[in-house]
């Protein structure tokens, strides 16, 4: 279905202008909706600015069309804020993406935005704020996930955007500085319409071809970039620019004339999500870059990928939460946690972490493309090395940890939980043995030993178990972890918290089984997950150069 749509740049508090012009436009144009790809309120350093705010809090300022917008170079203003956190809106018709959100309309059309300016201070203690006018590299990889979008909204501008460009930049123009996450997203993403309002100009560059894909390789993905200037601009440059676009068309067969390959540098990380799982919800997620359309729909049937509890792409994802994010996979803590903090002195905080992948698959098995299959696997197990060494260094050879993973054909997304315990409860036998008493009293399989060298492939459902054991002479791991299986059948009902269930029965924690009366404070989850990222950063290669 053909939608009209208007992106408007840098509106800086000029909010009564703005939208009486779009008003005028929408009696015309009747356009979908609208987007602001920069700053909605600037910096307020003017009482007109404030005045202005106060007026569309008030309802004195109309928005006459459903109108998105993201953060520019300025953080959101605490009063704007307050109104978001209450209504879920700024007013009637004007609604907050997120510094980093997705959404997708009631048309049918994939938004994607990334706001605020690139920071390197991960820790800035205000870098997780969805309202602050900065962001990691962390939160352009969250993205990727997304895997494709028809409309990308970022503040910074893609590295090295002009390259390969007869377009010329309008004389006495200052060139903003690109971003290679930026271009990586790009890259990722393959949108039609990539908008900034970095640069206070109008730029409209030639269309720009990605490589083909495996999936469709007649299909040319062409992405058109566009800088709108601010309102009120001195040299009176365009502001707004208006499209028609219809999310159902036809992938082009052909590279249009004047068309020009991408000048993005290549991503340097592995194959991006299918394309099929993306859009999703994670279980410990809290609402912060969230948004979507009001509209009445379906419930979509479980366990359908916009379910799923796992995958980093959810715009409600927690970040608070997320404690490092590598090529192919992730590392978070628990929300409600089996250990608490004084559970093991020695580390200062629970150590529940969970290793996910970013491919989303209920299996490894189901991951057809091999090199993602092994590759995922692969930095999952490096995770797991490195918080056994974390723990051997931090605990002084006095903690051992148990891993488990659920991998069944009709499951949803794989993940692994990882658990420290003492270290003389894995050496004397005594997790091994709680484990397969649990299973015998539960009338499961009998556990067996996996001699498998590439755990990738075990084949089967079953229930996985990884035993390590610290090294008193600090060697690498070695002999010292054991792998165990319980094979499982499709039909087979069995107890996915069987792994949290043994081990609370194990630590006499039978009141933290379910995790939901484990829950903590949004305060005391970002306390124990600084906590962990400070022990666990020398350890941590995903912050290798």
């Amino acid at each position: 279905m053909l939608s009209k749509i208007a992106v408007i740049g840098n509106v800086n508090c000029a909010l009564n202008e703005v939208f009486t012009k779009l008003a005028r436009l929408q009696a015309k144009q009747n356009f979908s909706f609208a987007i602001v790809a920069g700053d909605l309120f600037g910096d307020c350093s003017k009482e007109e600015d404030l005045k202005q705010i106060s007026a569309l809090l008030q309802g004195n300022i109309s928005v006459p069309l459903p109108t998105y917008f993201s953060v520019g170079s300025h953080p959101i203003p605490t009063r704007v804020i307050e109104k978001i956190q209450a209504d879920d809106e700024v007013c009637p018709n004007l609604y907050f993406i997120g510094r980093r959100g997705t959404l997708k309309t009631s048309e049918g059309i994939r938004i994607a935005a990334l706001g605020g300016e690139i920071t390197s201070d991960t820790n800035d203690p205000k870098v997780n704020n969805r309202y602050y006018a900065r962001y990691t590299e962390s939160d352009a990889r969250a993205l990727y996930g997304v895997h494709n979008a028809d409309i990308l909204i970022t503040n910074d501008w893609p590295k090295s955007i002009l390259e390969r460009s007869n377009v010329s930049i309008p004389e006495g123009a200052t060139v903003p500085n690109g971003v290679q996450c930026v271009a990586d997203i790009c890259s990722t993403l393959k949108p039609r319409y990539h908008f900034s309002a970095r640069g206070d100009f109008f730029f409209e560059r030639e269309p720009f071809f990605h490589l083909q894909s495996e999936e469709a390789p007649d299909a040319k993905y062409l992405t058109r970039f566009i800088n709108l200037a601010s309102v009120n601009n001195a040299a009176k440059e365009k502001w707004i620019y208006a499209f028609t676009f219809d999310p159902d068309a036809p992938l082009p067969s052909t590279v249009p004339a004047g068309a020009t390959a991408s000048p993005l540098a290549s991503v340097t990380r592995k194959r991006p999500i299918s394309s099929a799982h993306d859009g999703t919800f994670h279980r410990f997620a809290r609402g912060d870059d969230a948004f979507y359309r009001p509209q009445k729909r379906a419930r979509k049937p479980p366990p359908g990928p916009g379910e799923c509890f796992f995958c980093l792409s959810n715009p409600d994802i927690a970040t608070h939460l997320i404690t490092s994010i590598g090529n192919d996979s992730y590392v978070t803590t628990a929300k409600g946690p089996l250990p608490t903090a004084d559970t093991y002195p020695s580390l200062g905080f629970p150590g529940h972490m969970l290793i996910i992948p970013l491919v989303h698959a209920p299996t490894f098995t189901a991951i057809t493309e091999q090199e993602t299959r092994v590759s995922t696997y692969r930095e999952m197990q490096r995770y797991r090395d490195a918080l056994h060494a974390m723990l051997q260094a931090r605990a002084g050879g006095k903690l051992g940890a148990v891993t488990w993973e659920v991998s069944r054909g009709n499951g949803i997304h794989i993940h692994w939980q990882f658990l420290p315990v003492s270290a003389d409860m894995i050496t004397k036998g005594l997790v091994e043995a709680a484990f397969k008493v649990e299973a015998e009293n539960l009338s499961y399989p009998k556990f067996e030993r996996s001699m498998r060298p590439d755990g990738e492939n075990e084949p089967g459902d079953f229930f996985r178990l990884w035993l390590w054991q610290p090294s008193r002479d600090n060697t690498e791991d070695g002999n010292n972890l054991k792998t165990l299986i319980l094979p499982l059948t499709p039909d087979f009902r069995f107890d996915l918290q069987f792994g949290r269930r043994v081990m609370a029965k194990l630590l006499q924690l039978e009141d933290r089984i379910n995790w939901r009366d484990a829950v903590q404070s949004t305060d005391e989850e970002t306390r124990d997950a600084e906590a962990f990222k400070t022990a666990f950063k020398a350890f941590d290669f995903s912050l290798e150069e």
